[in-house]
């Protein structure tokens, strides 16, 4: 049985490498669609970065971390140039990062309730939307995303190290509080 969202904390660092490395080494098709690559990305400085600023969450299941992701409640320079339907600061909205599922719980649910949760998050936080991204070719988040209600806003090529030059898929879901 799956329990509520938790924020990891400095003792969970290490439980969430591992299960970012089960995600890169056990899900099917991950050259395809999200790229992740042991080491490169997710790394271990953004992760501890994300835990340092409450920004790093986990879902267990069965006393194993299901899923984890990250949550800002802020947006950074890349995500400024995109349309985004809903008008709003950077302060206003709360950006998904990393999100990911143990390949042990995947197509199971744990990548919409991560999404869920995430919502809710932004939404305690009295934020105007929830934005993220994904890779083009990742089919199965992009899908996951639109049927969460996200809407697609637009796409932008950018650098990363685990990927090169890529196009990415933006997306957004406003967050009506009450």
């Amino acid at each position: 049985m799956c329990k509520e969202l938790i924020q990891a904390t400095k003792k969970d660092y290490e439980s969430i490498l591992e299960a970012y490395d089960q995600i890169i080494e056990g899900t099917p098709d991950m050259d395809k669609f999200a790229r992740w690559k042991k080491g490169l990305h997710p790394n271990e400085e953004s992760i501890q970065e994300y835990i340092e600023q409450g920004a790093m969450y986990l879902l267990k299941c069965e006393e194993k971390i299901a899923g984890t992701m990250a949550v800002t409640m802020s947006q950074g320079e890349d995500y400024q140039e995109i349309e985004w339907k809903i008008v709003a600061s950077d302060e206003e909205v709360s950006v998904i990062h990393l999100l990911g599922v143990n390949p042990a719980f995947q197509k199971k649910g744990i990548g919409g309730k991560l999404v869920d949760a995430a919502i809710q998050l932004a939404r305690e936080n009295h934020k105007k939307a929830v934005r993220l991204d994904a890779l083009d070719s990742n089919a199965p988040a992009k899908q996951m995303y639109l049927q969460k209600g996200f809407v697609f806003c637009g796409k932008k090529k950018l650098y990363a190290d685990n990927t090169g030059w890529i196009d990415f898929c933006f997306f957004e879901k406003e967050c009506i509080n009450g």
